[in-house]
């Protein structure tokens, strides 16, 4: 069933009171680790401004790391460090004080999150909004068949013993195409259908402990597929929660902004 965005932040304040009755950040320090969109997403673009700041001001600790799949990065390394990068972070948050920690993930930050929660599960929840990159949907739509087809070379490459040799690989983000110079090696271990960095792979091995909040616009070109891709395959948590927004993929984070909000404090409550 859908739920209207207003009908369901009413619910969701009525479930952070009798939950929490005083607020998680009164309570224990929250630290949130943000992580943006790729190429030619950064910790620049402007719809986190507003997201971190909206956090900050609840009392929290927050970090914006600029992430191996940035503009000034894309491919930086692979799919392993991205993930001992994100550990990294979360340890820095947890140095500071956080007592709990959230992954907010927007985009591509959205496979990664589920990523890291399925490998170290160290985190108590996940937000997940305008989830991107699809790496089992390279082989299913024509319109990204350009990827699939970089895939298939890097795939030969590795067979022929060239894993670390560095190519142009080709990759479609909301439409706009893209060039990874990178190796063979690290540029399957993002686009591998069977990666880590696949949310289908991944979801079902998020621990059922930790609570997931997933929001997806209308205008988003994920929108009519995004539950059968991963939401449908997350372990059952109470907690968890599947909202539609009005808003396409950039916008998404500024509008669910609210709703995130409260979210987060229902979701920690004790």
């Amino acid at each position: 069933m859908r739920t209207t965005p207003w009908r369901w932040l009413a619910a969701a304040l009525a479930l952070a009171a009798l939950l929490c009755g005083a607020p998680v950040a009164a309570q224990e320090r929250v630290g949130v680790l943000m992580l943006h969109g790729k190429n030619p997403g950064s910790p620049d673009n402007p719809q986190y401004r507003p997201v971190k700041g909206a956090l900050e001001r609840e009392g929290m600790l927050v970090l914006l790391p600029d992430m191996p799949w940035s503009r000034t990065r894309y491919i930086d390394g692979d799919w392993n460090q991205a993930m001992a990068e994100v550990q990294s972070h979360v340890a820095a948050l947890r140095a500071q004080g956080a007592t709990r920690i959230v992954l907010l993930g927007h985009s591509m930050g959205v496979p990664a999150a589920l990523s890291y929660a399925a490998r170290h599960g160290d985190v108590d929840a996940l937000v997940l909004l305008a989830p991107g990159h699809v790496p089992r949907g390279y082989y299913t739509a024509p319109s990204l068949s350009a990827v699939r087809d970089s895939i298939d070379k890097a795939r030969r490459m590795v067979a022929e013993g060239k894993g670390d040799a560095r190519d142009g690989f080709a990759d479609i983000n909301q439409g706009r195409r893209v060039t990874a110079l990178t190796s063979a090696r690290n540029y399957l271990s993002y686009f591998d259908p069977d990666s880590d960095a696949e949310m289908g792979v991944t979801a079902p091995r998020v621990p059922a402990r930790i609570p997931v909040l997933t929001v997806i616009g209308h205008a988003d070109p994920l929108f009519q597929r995004v539950r059968e891709y991963y939401v449908d395959k997350l372990p059952a948590n109470p907690r968890s929660r599947y909202l539609e927004v009005q808003a396409d993929h950039l916008a998404t984070p500024g509008v669910a902004l609210p709703q995130v909000l409260v979210w987060i404090q229902a979701a920690l409550a004790p």
